[in-house]
Order: C-alpha cells, then structure tokens, then sequence
C-alpha cells in the first residue's frame, strides 16, 4: 500500500495493519501461507510456459480441473504435497521453485 494512502485511512480513523495480525497468525504460519502463495505462481507460470491446459495438467497428476485452479488460486485446502507433485509435473524446476521460496518478501527473521 501506498504510504500516502496509508496516511490517509489512518487519518480517517482507520486502523491500517497485515494479513498476519488481522488473521493471527504465527510467524511460521504467515511463511507457510506466502510459500504456498509463491509456489502457486510458480504452478501457474510453469503451466502457461509449457502451454497446458489447467485440464491437460490435472490428468498429468490424476486430479481435477477445478483442484488445479484450486492450487493456482492459492486455496488453504490443497496440501503441500500436491502443489508440489503438481509445480513439478507441470514444467516447473528445481530453481524455480528454490527462487520463489527464497524471496525476500519470505525471510523469517522480522527487522528490528
């Protein structure tokens, strides 16, 4: 958000704060939820680079359309395990998916 922006809700009596706090998390859930956030871009980029249907994709791993859109939605219910089997079964490498979950919007350790 714009800081401008943020300055200006914040004028208006708004509270403005993160994902993390609104919802509660833990620190080890909100990394959780951005590395399943990160791996489902992956998912979705390596399916349109490969030129795969959400559909073509879903027969690779034995699943469904609709659990593939599912997976590139960023949807909590879709284990880990799946998104991975599917990251990979649609193109995806491992340094594609080393890079996403390295990113800096995912390092642990708050700044002080």
């Amino acid at each position: 958000m714009k800081t401008s922006t943020k300055k200006k809700l914040e004028a208006a009596g708004w509270r403005v704060g993160d994902a993390q706090e609104f919802l509660g998390l833990t620190d080890a859930e909100e990394q959780l939820v951005e590395m399943k956030l990160a791996l489902a871009r992956v998912l979705r980029g390596a399916r349109e680079k490969h030129q795969l249907t959400q559909a073509e994709l879903a027969k690779r791993v034995k699943s469904s359309q609709s659990r593939v859109a599912k997976m590139e939605a960023g949807d909590p219910s879709i284990s880990l395990d799946l998104l991975m089997k599917t990251v990979f079964a649609a193109g995806a490498k491992n340094s594609d998916v080393a890079k996403a979950v390295t990113s800096p919007r995912r390092i642990l350790a708050k700044p002080a």
